[in-house]
């Protein structure tokens, strides 16, 4: 199949197309992604500049059609681009069926939120002049997105822009471009009008500056790694142009003494090694007080060696490949980099399938400290390392002392301590007993630190992004 670039409501190919590989069998491949140039994302904006004057002033009831008739579709077909997501990114079947209905119901949500458009009306404090407060479309949003989740990041992106009177260019990462061009194929039968919503292939590094730099694009919201979003949020912020960034994350799992042990094991086995790591919300310091240390370990390591690990459309698997060669070196990279600081890894092996694909076993990197680079930067694959405390004390501070600050979260069967860390954990998203990765689509999604920037992404408060507050003044 070819994946092609949608401008102005058309379909427009590329003299050259980039295989699309599947990581659980390189030998298949799902076909051939357009690589757009200078020209067509020129167009493409364009076509959004031009549309986004009259979406901006469409109705609820238009906005509502749209994004409703998206979420069914993507609903009805969950299993089959499900097994799309799944065959593209290395998901297992269930996670891609999951991520799929996840982006149905981020449409229908927002669908609703296009009917509850509100504002303010409010006296003055001058006799006879009225006020009223409203939001109004930030104009033409570009949206750059990875491809850990194909279908649900963009789906969090696209419907809150559109939901609130915007124009859309999305530029969805090299590796997933299948997912991108199933929803935008959607997308053009929704009834949407031509050149408010377009599709961009092609390398980021070339398209990226282009898209940032124009000035017909009004709001740039990237979702990607800390470096390229600081470099971003310096490109916008010398354009004056609004800016969101969700980046990456390092995120502790606190597993206190008085944790229920078969409870500690199942989050942090979830957290860590699901969806192959590939998660920046995932669990990759494991801090563990000392009188609970010893049995965790050796539990965690029992459950995360009985992980299936292989093809992803393979019925029982529980964790599919690494995304590509290039994230499997650079895993196993990192736990060269771990042993050689003094940590001890569980797993971590390169494994061989029935089919050839990026396979490794989860990894558990102990003995660790946290100065150490495996508990500083983001792996992003299967692999958590374990960092043995004195106490609950200890524990926050070392949750804390990292650059990063997405989510958090703690084991314990404590009141005290859960209601103490919720209040003084240093991320934006806290979990009691519940794994660090998995939120829902209705409520806000962001970090602090060095792990987002900007309004928060999700849920009603995506609308601090994706509008602009006008007040108006009446006089009698």
């Amino acid at each position: 199949m070819d994946y092609r670039n949608l401008i102005a409501g058309g379909w427009v190919a590329t003299g050259a197309g980039t295989p699309n590989v599947n990581p659980s069998d390189i030998s298949d491949i799902l076909g051939h992604a357009a690589q757009a140039g200078a020209t067509q994302l020129d167009g493409a904006i364009a076509a959004a500049h031009d549309a986004a004057p009259g979406w901006a002033v469409s109705t609820p009831q238009q906005r509502f059609d749209v994004l409703d008739f998206i979420g069914s579709e993507l609903l009805a077909r969950r299993d089959e681009l499900g097994h799309l997501l799944a065959r593209e990114e290395g998901k297992t079947l269930p996670e891609g069926i999951g991520e799929v209905a996840r982006a149905g119901q981020i449409f229908k949500f927002f669908a609703g939120e296009a009917l509850r458009q509100a504002g303010d009306i409010l006296p003055s404090v001058r006799p006879g002049v009225g006020v009223e407060v409203t939001r109004s479309p930030v104009g033409v949003v570009g949206l750059i997105t990875p491809w850990n989740f194909p279908i649900a990041i963009p789906a969090w992106k696209v419907a809150p822009a559109l939901a609130h009177g915007n124009a859309v260019v999305l530029k969805p990462a090299e590796l997933v471009p299948g997912c991108a061009h199933a929803l935008a194929e959607i997308i053009s039968r929704s009834g949407l009008p031509a050149g408010v919503f377009n599709l961009m292939l092609g390398r980021g590094s070339q398209l990226g500056p282009q898209l940032i730099a124009d000035p017909r694009v009004n709001a740039i919201s990237f979702t990607g790694s800390e470096p390229t979003g600081r470099g971003i949020a310096a490109e916008c912020g010398a354009r004056l142009k609004k800016v969101q960034l969700e980046m990456g994350g390092k995120n502790p799992m606190v597993v206190l003494d008085d944790a229920d042990l078969d409870v500690a094991v199942e989050v942090c086995l979830n957290g860590a090694f699901f969806s192959t790591g590939q998660r920046c919300t995932a669990s990759s310091r494991l801090i563990v007080t000392e009188g609970i240390h010893d049995r965790f370990v050796a539990a965690l390591t029992k459950r995360m060696r009985a992980l299936s690990v292989g093809h992803a459309l393979e019925a029982g698997m529980q964790v599919g490949p690494v995304v590509d060669a290039h994230q499997l070196d650079q895993n196993q990279d990192y736990l060269r980099i771990a042993r050689a600081e003094g940590g001890e890894v569980i797993g971590g092996e390169r494994l061989a399938r029935a089919t050839e694909g990026f396979f490794m076993a989860p990894a558990l990197v102990t003995d660790t400290t946290n100065d150490m680079r495996i508990n500083r930067e983001e792996v992003f694959g299967p692999v958590a390392s374990v960092i043995r405390v004195a106490d609950y004390d200890e524990a926050l501070a070392v949750a804390n002392d990292t650059e990063f600050g997405l989510s958090a979260g703690i084991c314990t069967q404590s009141l005290k301590h859960a209601t103490h860390f919720k209040a003084n954990a240093q991320a934006g998203m806290v979990m009691v007993n519940l794994p660090t990765a998995g939120v829902d689509y209705h409520v806000p999604f962001g970090g602090t630190k060095g792990s987002s920037y900007g309004p928060r992404e999700q849920g009603r408060h995506a609308a601090e992004f994706y509008t602009t507050v006008k007040t108006a003044y009446t006089g009698a």
